[in-house]
């Protein structure tokens, strides 16, 4: 999957929303699980879901978290994992771990939903839990950054214990920011007009101006894709990018090209004008950059 569609905060909730519309009130037939590495757990059993009514469906930064009679089913999608929603009764598949298929949560009536993931890079996770604090990768999250409770000086603090660490690496560390990845960085500090490299060291007005980028990207992207299905929120999310994944493209501010660096899994987009002064950034400061 391109990096600019693995799915991060936005696409998590208006998904979340979405199978919330769907399952809440269905009664769950079975969880077939195709690819037997994609489960993390294995008390309670997968077959305590069966016969359990699904009562409602949030998320926890980038988890998502079916709430399923008095257990969880929490999701990880990770970088190419993607639900689809499949109105009829499944076919009979192939060789188990063969295709994208990781899992499937098949519905009284049949339908149900795929849980798929794309490449050869397995990272999708699955989770049943009694409670989904019990799910290590949520435990550790910092705050939701659309949560009302995170406020600018909240994000001061979180600025403060980073030291010197650049700034993109910080609101990608789960444990820092719930929700925000690579993409979405790119879109924030475009808007905040910093540079990637910028560290984290801000003052009183860099607070504030970054503060407001997180909520206004964020609150945007979730604005435009609500109401959509499973299957737009992808396409939405590309189409909505003004610097991420647009590498050689005019920045929709400036008119400057659009540039990138290239590290380790992933890239990262700017605009040198908006972001840097009118200078590239150079590959090797990328060294510090958290992962």
């Amino acid at each position: 999957m391109h990096t600019g569609v693995v799915p991060e905060l936005p696409e998590v909730h208006a998904l979340a929303a979405d199978l919330d519309a769907r399952l809440r009130g269905r009664v769950v037939d079975r969880l077939d699980v195709v690819s037997f590495a994609v489960l993390k757990t294995f008390d309670p059993l997968v077959s305590a879901l069966a016969g359990q009514t699904v009562w409602r469906v949030t998320r926890h930064g980038k988890f998502l978290d079916l709430a399923i009679g008095d257990l969880h089913l929490v999701g990880h999608l990770a970088r190419a994992g993607w639900i689809r929603w499949r109105d009829g009764a499944p076919a009979a598949s192939g060789r188990p771990g063969k295709g994208p298929l990781a899992a499937r949560l098949v519905l009284d009536e049949g339908d149900g939903l795929d849980i798929t993931e794309a490449g050869t890079k397995k990272s999708l996770a699955l989770y049943v839990v009694t409670d989904p604090t019990l799910v290590p990768g949520i435990a550790s999250l910092g705050p939701d950054p659309l949560d009302g409770a995170f406020t600018v000086d909240v994000l001061g603090g979180i600025l403060k214990r980073a030291g010197r660490a650049q700034i993109k690496g910080v609101l990608r560390n789960q444990g820092n920011i719930a929700g925000i990845g690579n993409a979405y960085s790119d879109e924030i500090l475009h808007v905040a007009k910093m540079s990637p490299f910028k560290p984290a060291t801000l003052d009183e007005d860099e607070t504030a101006r970054l503060y407001d980028a997180i909520r206004s990207t964020l609150g945007d992207a979730i604005a435009r894709s609500e109401g959509l299905a499973a299957s737009e929120l992808k396409k939405e999310k590309k189409s909505g990018m003004r610097v991420h994944g647009r590498t050689g493209e005019a920045c929709p501010v400036c008119g400057d090209t659009v540039r990138e660096v290239i590290f380790a899994d992933s890239t990262l987009q700017y605009c040198p004008t908006c972001q840097t002064g009118g200078k590239p950034l150079a590959d090797r400061l990328l060294s510090r950059l958290v992962k």
